[in-house]
């Protein structure tokens, strides 16, 4: 019995790496789409707002705009958060991976999506309103990628920790990680959009990238939210006692 076993492992064909990852997208597909369709609605609604404040002739002003960016994420994520975790952010998906508490398995397949989504979102926005306001591309204020690196660290890092503290923490209050998250980069936007664009989300600056051909200093929008979130892990780790107990998982 064992031998035939054995035999019939042997003659059973290996599944190839893309039937896997067939596998894998359509065991978390509801969560995918979730974090596809949260993307692109934080990316239409944030860079829409910049576009039409520009169309509008600073109708919805710099403070709109911030306000925009705040309430559609607290929005989404009490509308998704049950569903995917509600990261809309590659480089929240990433420091949840090296947390501990995120499977290493979605990381692709999520960043995939909320990519998608981003560049749907801006391809849309091109449609619609036209090639306006750089479709709401970040870019470095007079070029100082330096400056805009260190501050785009920074303020990833501070979301990051306001994450973890109100969205993942177990002793946190309960129903209100949405309205600190989305204050947090409301906030963010407010006081540091005029310098860097205050994106703190590597997709957010994706979908305008990629559909209006605006490279310039992408790579900072990359370097520095992965860079930030991942400073915020490991300060909240020491900070925290029993780190992983604290933490559910998102």
């Amino acid at each position: 019995m064992e031998t035939a076993r054995r035999q019939s492992a042997l003659i059973r064909p290996k599944r190839s790496q893309s039937e896997k990852l067939k596998s894998l997208i359509y065991s978390c597909r509801k969560e995918i789409i979730a974090e596809a369709l949260g993307t692109f609605v934080l990316v239409f609604a944030g860079t829409g707002a910049v576009m039409v404040n520009s169309i509008s002739e600073g109708a919805v002003t710099h403070l709109g705009v911030s306000f925009v960016f705040g309430a559609v994420v607290a929005a989404l994520i009490y509308a998704l958060g049950h569903i995917s975790g509600a990261h809309m952010n590659p480089a929240v998906t990433l420091a949840f991976w090296t947390g501990g508490f995120f499977p290493r398995r979605q990381v692709i397949p999520y960043i995939i999506a909320q990519s998608t989504g981003a560049i749907a979102a801006s391809a849309l926005l091109l449609i619609s309103l036209g090639r306006v306001a750089q479709l709401g591309a970040t870019l470095p204020l007079n070029g100082n990628w330096w400056q805009s690196l260190v501050i785009e660290t920074v303020l990833t890092f501070i979301l990051m920790l306001v994450i973890l503290g109100s969205g993942l923490d177990k002793r946190a209050c309960v129903g209100f990680a949405g309205m600190a998250i989305g204050l947090t980069v409301g906030l963010e936007a407010a006081f540091m959009g005029p310098i860097t664009g205050a994106s703190m989300n590597p997709a957010r600056s994706l979908g305008p990238a990629v559909v209006g051909n605006l490279w310039q200093y992408h790579w900072l929008y990359w370097l520095g939210p992965i860079f930030g979130a991942q400073l915020a892990i490991l300060v909240y780790r020491q900070v925290t006692n029993n780190f992983q107990d604290m933490l559910q998982e998102p």
